[in-house]
């Protein structure tokens, strides 16, 4: 088993382009956890700048599957006064299989604000009971899953609906935001507690925005919630928010998903 920040600090770069090679353990059935895949896109960025402001904004797609050994190629695609977009391929045999966009941003004064709204009141992670009860996802292993609310997977619930305390295993994850990056997408797509048998689901797109970058600590629990908001004709589509274990908000996104049950 390779921890996260073993495979972080594996990643060989050769010119403006880096090298991966993750085991079987970050395998989310025929392809890499897509958290993931993410993150180690985040990774390479953030070793091609090393003056980033905080990520902000972040836009990724699911082209294809893609095995352990990836090709990344970071590219900078403007750098303004306060905000630099960057882009980058994780390339596994040879073909784009995951393409992410990402916006950096300092911080700017502003007069005005507005805070996202608190998570609900849900007990602690340590009342709570892991997500996952026998088979589960092979790279679920690395990660600390607790059901705070909603419903489990594969349970025939009326709602998509699920709420679930996660935190990285690894005592060495990183304290940057590559952390938050593949916790994010740590939890199963918000329609699977309506189905009654399993299935294949795959996320095709997920686009997400920081609210607060320092709320996040990589070293604690983080409380996600995902709801489907659409589902028909193959594909279902959900909202997404995390917080801190202070109810601090981390995190606002959407996925597309596609549903082959």
């Amino acid at each position: 088993m390779t921890e996260f920040s073993q495979l972080l600090t594996a990643m060989a770069r050769d010119g403006d382009t880096w090298t991966c090679n993750a085991s079987d353990d970050w395998r989310q059935g025929r392809t890499l956890f897509g958290g993931l895949s993410a993150a180690l896109c985040y990774a390479a960025c953030e070793a091609l700048v090393d003056d980033l402001p905080p990520l902000r904004s972040a836009q990724i797609a699911y082209v294809g599957p893609s095995g352990g050994e990836a090709t990344l190629r970071p590219s900078i695609l403007r750098r303004g006064k306060s905000v630099t977009f960057m882009a980058c391929d994780l390339i596994a045999d040879g073909a784009v299989a995951t393409r992410a966009l990402f916006a950096f941003g300092g911080d700017r004064e502003s007069a005005y604000g507005h805070r996202a709204a608190p998570p609900a009141l849900v007990p602690r992670p340590a009342d709570c009971e892991p997500l996952f009860r026998g088979e589960r996802p092979t790279f679920t292993q690395h990660l600390d899953q607790r059901v705070a609310a909603g419903h489990r997977p594969i349970t025939g619930a009326p709602e998509g609906d699920l709420t679930v305390w996660v935190r990285h295993l690894d005592p060495d994850a990183p304290s940057s935001l590559v952390s938050l990056v593949a916790l994010g997408d740590a939890l199963p797509p918000a329609t699977f507690p309506r189905f009654t048998t399993p299935a294949p689901i795959s996320t095709m797109t997920w686009h997400f925005d920081i609210a607060n970058p320092q709320a996040f600590d990589p070293k604690g629990y983080s409380l996600i919630r995902s709801t489907d908001d659409m589902l028909g004709n193959g594909y279902s589509g959900q909202h997404m928010a995390m917080w801190n274990e202070v109810g601090e908000p981390i995190l606002l996104g959407r996925q597309s998903v596609a549903v082959f049950g």
